[in-house]
């Protein structure tokens, strides 16, 4: 499976994200060698709960393939789902939205090579995404969704602590989101499921499952490791500045 051109355009600019600011996390712990204790216990808020702040990053190759670590026949799509990604393969991935600067969509932001800030307060928990200088609240209570809300390229998300493990369900979507650079399809009806932990201090996990009827004809699930980075920040990304990206989108 091919990487669309913006691909290697991003790859680029995250590479040089980290040398932005002067920080260190005063609140870390670290290890005699002044290295941050990635293995350290999670921070926890006044009121007990596991604390998801944080500077993370995860492995680029779910931008590429959600379904990377996954094996042949645990996806198996529709006739409509199947249509549009062997379309999208066959021409290169050249509609892909991220390629004109549009919102990646949920769980694909999670996957793009830049860095995302957790901010977690009692009533909802806030991401800032470098990627497109955007953001993603997902409402811990008090919040009822439209019955037809307008569909959205970031969906609408409502969470809950299950213990230790805060679930997120996130609906609302407009079908115009690609799951990744292969094309995996995300219609009107697809229902993103997280299960996001810290098991330590330097480590976040995230379960996602994704439940779309229309694109799947099963439910499918991934598992994505993100690290932290304890002593970095976000700068700002503006994707239509210079994107070099649309004249290499051509197709065949």
């Amino acid at each position: 499976m091919k990487l669309s051109a913006v691909l290697v355009v991003v790859t680029l600019l995250a590479s040089t994200a980290s040398a932005q600011w002067s920080y260190r996390d005063p609140a870390a712990p670290r290890t005699a060698d002044g290295r941050v204790d990635v293995n350290a216990p999670p921070p926890r808020t006044a009121s007990g709960l596991v604390d998801l702040s944080g500077i993370w990053q995860t492995d680029i190759k779910y931008n590429a393939n959600l379904a990377a670590d996954l094996k042949p026949g645990d996806i198996v799509m529709t006739p409509w789902g199947q249509a549009l990604f062997d379309e999208r393969q066959d021409n290169r991935g050249k509609d892909d939205p991220e390629g004109f600067c549009l919102q990646p969509g949920v769980p694909r932001v999670n996957g793009v090579p830049f860095p995302q800030k957790i901010i977690q307060t009692p009533s909802a928990i806030v991401i800032l995404y470098e990627t497109r200088t955007t953001f993603r609240q997902i409402f811990l209570g008090g919040h009822t969704l439209a019955k037809d809300p307008q569909p959205t390229w970031m969906g609408y998300s409502k969470g809950r602590w299950e213990g230790d493990t805060l679930v997120v369900e996130t609906t609302g979507f407009n079908e115009r989101t690609w799951l990744d650079d292969a094309g995996h399809p995300q219609s009107e009806q697809s229902k993103v499921t997280e299960r996001i932990r810290r098991p330590s201090f330097g480590r976040l996990l995230a379960e996602i499952t994704i439940d779309d009827p229309k694109a799947y004809a099963k439910p499918w699930r991934v598992t994505q490791a993100f690290q932290l980075i304890a002593d970095g920040e976000l700068i700002e990304y503006i994707c239509n500045e210079n994107n070099l990206a649309p004249p290499h989108l051509v197709g065949k």
